[in-house]
C-alpha cells in the first residue's frame, strides 16, 4: 500500500511524520506563557514611567480618534496622549 499525503486513516503510516502548527520551544503551557509576559510588559512600561488608564468613550468619537491617529501615523495611544498634553498646557496659561 502507497503512503498517500491525502490518507489520514491509516495513522500507522503518519506517526513520524511532523503535523503544522506553533514549535513547541517553551515547557510552559501557552496560558502561564501568557501571564509571564503580560507581567514582563507591565514591568518594562513601568520602568520607563508609563501608568495604564483606561477610560470609555462614545463609538463616534473613538472612530474619529481612530481616523486621525490613522492619518497622523501614530497609535491612538499616542494621539490622546498629545491631545491631553496639549490640553493641560493650554490649561496652565
Amino acid at each position: 500500500m502507497a503512503k498517500e499525503a491525502s490518507d489520514l486513516t491509516t495513522i500507522d503510516l503518519f506517526s513520524d511524520d511532523k503535523r503544522p502548527g506553533r514549535p513547541k520551544t517553551n515547557p510552559l503551557p501557552r496560558s502561564v506563557q501568557i501571564k509571564i509576559n503580560k507581567r514582563n510588559q507591565v514591568k518594562r512600561d513601568k520602568s520607563r514611567g508609563l501608568k495604564r488608564v483606561e477610560f470609555k468613550i462614545h463609538e463616534s468619537l473613538f472612530e474619529k480618534l481612530d481616523d486621525i491617529a490613522k492619518d497622523k501615523g501614530v497609535s491612538r495611544g499616542e494621539l490622546i496622549e498629545s491631545l491631553l498634553t496639549k490640553a493641560l498646557a493650554d490649561e496652565n496659561l
